[in-house]
């Protein structure tokens, strides 16, 4: 079964750090319409190519097989896949909006860009156009005898690929929108922008601290939104090209404004293709930024927590994927930095990310021992981390968390057990 997330995110080195075009290429390619538009064409195209392929139909074989036996198919499939079609729309539309409005809203465009249900809604249309434009040439008599032999076996590969999108369908019907595969999908976007980060701690620049004093000019946006792809390869050949210095203060996931500078530079005459290079939109994503994933999946669980819903078993799931995400850090490898750029930016920060995954999980869940239990033996395991900074920050993480759960636990035998889970080095009130 496919996966629900952006392809895009395992792709090879090449893709580490795209270019702005190609960045906004694999954005496009996500949406539904595109496949299906794609496997709509194609079908369009094989129907048109069957009497190119008439040549190699024997006379004998073309006589055996005539309208007759290929037209009654075709309605069917005419009939039947726009029904099809029709009810798979349907349902994917409910999920989805199950999944907003059960696990988090944010989760909409991850569930969008599931390779499965575009695929498999791609082969259903494609069949009924297909079958729809195979009538009407069978109707209008641009096909002979041969030219419907080469639609009959067109036609049965095309039950065969429907078949096996039915299988794919029903299988992955049992899954869509639950909130069980949805926090899966959500952890393994997170995990993968977090992988293509470290692989590019500085997306092909160098560590802010190697900038140079002379940066004095600030770029500022031109927009309200927030910073989804940066070109910063765009960047280092302008720098190399002007011979000017940049460094970038709002890194993908920043909130931005016109009083809000971008970067910073050595010269101040290309404050516009600095700009340029800086896609803003009115959403976060989760391509070059892996906190955000870390923030949807504390909202599900704050969501889980809510009176309203009162699913702690959500939260301590979500913290367990939370681990794991956080446990795959590494040590940002100065020699990962493209030394000839001259582009500087800060590297992710441990401490950000403890925060942005158990901030909120230790607020909304301090009135629960069960989740409190679960939340300290998480950092407890991160706070054995190699990365020294990481494990710091997951120790002061486990304080807070303890001094929540001291002011909403009610009785001392479920703060003792809480207590005893603190990691070494973490003393209780």
């Amino acid at each position: 079964m496919g996966h629900l997330w952006p392809t895009e995110l395992r792709m090879n080195s090449f893709f580490k750090n795209p270019s702005r075009l190609i960045w906004k290429l694999l954005r496009f390619s996500r949406r539904v319409w595109v496949r299906v538009t794609m496997i709509s064409i194609l079908a369009i195209v094989a129907a048109a190519a069957a009497p190119l392929l008439q040549t190699f139909i024997p006379e004998k074989l073309s006589e055996r097989i005539g309208a007759s036996s290929v037209r009654p198919i075709l309605n069917v499939l005419a009939s039947s896949m726009l029904a099809v079609t029709t009810f798979s729309l349907s349902v994917m539309v409910s999920a989805h909006r199950a999944a907003s409005d059960q696990v988090s809203p944010r989760t909409h465009r991850l569930l969008l860009a599931d390779t499965t249900t575009q695929t498999v809604l791609a082969t259903f249309l494609g069949a009924f156009i297909y079958a729809l434009t195979s009538i009407v040439l069978i109707n209008a008599s641009v096909y002979d005898a041969r030219t419907i032999t080469v639609s009959f076996f067109a036609t049965v590969f095309v039950i065969l690929l429907v078949v096996i999108a039915i299988l794919r369908w029903i299988e992955h019907l049992s899954r869509l929108g639950s909130m069980l595969e949805t926090t899966r999908v959500v952890e393994r976007a997170a995990t993968d922008a977090l992988n293509i980060r470290l692989a590019a701690p500085w997306l092909g620049g160098q560590p802010e601290e190697d900038a140079p004093d002379t940066l004095a000019h600030k770029i500022f946006s031109d927009q309200i939104g927030y910073v989804g792809h940066v070109d910063a390869k765009a960047l280092a050949e302008l720098a190399e090209e002007e011979d000017c210095d940049i460094r970038l203060l709002a890194l993908p996931g920043s909130l931005v404004a016109p009083n809000v500078p971008l970067a910073l530079a050595s010269r101040e005459d290309h404050a516009e293709a600095i700009r340029a290079a800086f896609t803003i939109g009115d959403t976060r994503g989760f391509d070059q930024d892996p906190r955000f994933g870390l923030i949807v999946l504390s909202e599900i669980a704050s969501r889980a927590l809510s009176p309203g819903i009162n699913d702690p078993g959500t939260a301590i799931d979500v913290i367990g994927r939370l681990l794991r995400i956080l446990n795959s850090w590494e040590r940002p490898d100065p020699e990962k930095a493209e030394a000839e750029a001259r582009v500087f930016l800060p590297c992710l920060d441990p401490t950000d990310l403890v925060e942005d995954g158990f901030g909120a999980l230790a607020r909304d869940g301090a009135d629960m021992v069960e989740v409190q239990l679960r939340l300290q033996k998480a950092l407890a395991a991160l706070a054995g981390h190699d990365d020294a900074r990481l494990a710091e920050a997951a120790r002061e993480m486990a304080a807070r968390a303890y001094a929540h759960a001291a002011e909403a636990l009610r009785l001392s035998s479920d703060l003792k057990r809480v207590k005893a889970e603190l990691p070494d080095g973490v003393e209780g009130a």
